[in-house]
């Protein structure tokens, strides 16, 4: 891997050599040949492939219902990438198209890439990744995202607070650290529901003998008759006993959306400002209609037409994201974080009203001229929208 990534930027280097080298003397006096547009999207696909072709090599149950993926890539290296990232996997389910996005859970550099899975009762995707059995084959998008730890912004102690599979992208962070520094001084504050449910156990009290600069605490939220460790919620008062100084810490945020709200009001409280704050969502909200701005008067269950490209209407529930919806109807757009991040399913709202939670990120351009991101966009109304000129309509 570390020889391919070599080679990928010794032909981005020469390409800017030769260039300048063209901008200096005029290309009719040069023998440089300048590479052809393909051979530099070649180079540029080893570092940022848009799809990967994986075949799963090993898991391992990480909990009673949690488990780890380890995949080799079939169609080439592994690319680089950052700590924290992610990577969407594509599925077909019956007649339905779709993908998830999944935290990498090894580190940058390691021979095989990880994801680390909850399975979710009932869960559209994740029953089927419990499913695999080594040997399987999935395709997924490239590395992406940018939950990440920057060295020139994120100065001083760290604090990781993880909910549950939040831990996932801080696995990769932590090993990273350890195998090629800078080593921060971290602190991990671990919200569970019992004590069966801490993910990584293990590897965490090994972490933690052999590494000085990184320690970590267990918050149990239901632990049970005769528990006697950390009890409670990731509130102002827990994060408080359990950080030192709030105030000047950097923290590092990643959870299911009720923990993620309690925790942003309890930094808040306790003083952090913002822009010390990094947070990675995490996927659309469980029930919508609990979210704030919710019109009282619109149930999950109510459903409106909605018309994509002329095409004939198809129905969508109120309480779905529209994504979703527009996949089980065979309608597939590109799509990545799947929490109204990326923007890569956004589409253009000709008419209609949708409602989108507060945390979605909308580019201020996009705003304007009326686009919307359908994995966290939920109906209102009948809806007419006009997608991406690539998407897929069946």
């Amino acid at each position: 891997m570390l020889d391919d990534l070599k080679q990928t930027l010794g032909d981005l280097a020469s390409y800017r050599e030769v260039l300048a080298h063209l901008a200096g003397r005029g290309a009719a006096h040069t023998g440089h040949r300048l590479p052809e547009r393909a051979e530099i999207e070649r180079a540029v696909q080893r570092l940022h492939p848009r799809h990967m072709h994986l075949r799963l090599v090993e898991t391992v149950d990480e909990t009673p219902d949690v488990r780890t993926l380890s995949f080799a890539r079939l169609d080439g290296p592994l690319p680089p990438f950052r700590a924290g990232q992610y990577v969407s996997v594509a599925v077909s389910i019956g007649a339905v198209r779709t993908n998830r996005a999944y935290s990498i859970s090894s580190a940058p550099g390691d021979a095989r890439l990880e994801i680390t899975v909850r399975r979710k009762p009932g869960g559209f995707v994740t029953e089927h990744l419990f499913t695999l059995v080594p040997g399987a084959e999935v395709e997924t998008s490239g590395p992406t995202g940018s939950f990440v730890f920057e060295p020139l912004i994120d100065r001083g102690a760290l604090v990781f607070l993880a909910g549950g599979s939040g831990i996932t992208p801080f696995r990769s962070m932590w090993r990273d650290f350890e195998q090629r520094g800078p080593t921060p001084r971290v602190h991990l504050v671990f919200g569970v529901r019992t004590p069966a449910d801490v993910i990584y156990k293990a590897e965490l009290k090994e972490l933690a003998a052999r590494c000085p600069w990184f320690t970590y605490s267990i918050i149990v939220s239901e632990p049970g008759p005769g528990f006697r460790g950390r009890k409670g919620l990731l509130d102002a008062a827990r994060i408080r006993a359990e950080v030192e100084d709030p105030a000047r810490a950097r923290f590092f945020l990643c959870g299911p959306n009720a923990m993620r709200q309690l925790v942003e009001a309890a930094l808040a409280e306790l003083g952090v400002p913002r822009h010390h704050v990094r947070r990675e969502l995490y996927g659309p909200p469980t029930d919508v209609t609990a979210e704030v701005g919710w019109p009282a008067g619109v149930t999950a269950s109510r459903t409106f037409r909605v018309t994509v490209d002329g095409h004939a209407p198809i129905e969508a529930r109120a309480g779905e994201p529209l994504l979703s919806s527009l996949e089980r109807r065979g309608v597939l757009l590109p799509a990545l974080c799947r929490s109204g991040e990326c923007s890569a399913c956004r589409a253009r709202l000709l008419a209609g009203q949708v409602y989108m939670p507060p945390s979605t990120r909308v580019r201020e351009a996009d705003a304007a001229s009326g686009y919307i991101h359908t994995c966290v966009a939920y109906p209102l109304s009948d809806l007419t929208l006009r997608v991406h000129p690539g998407a897929c309509l069946l």
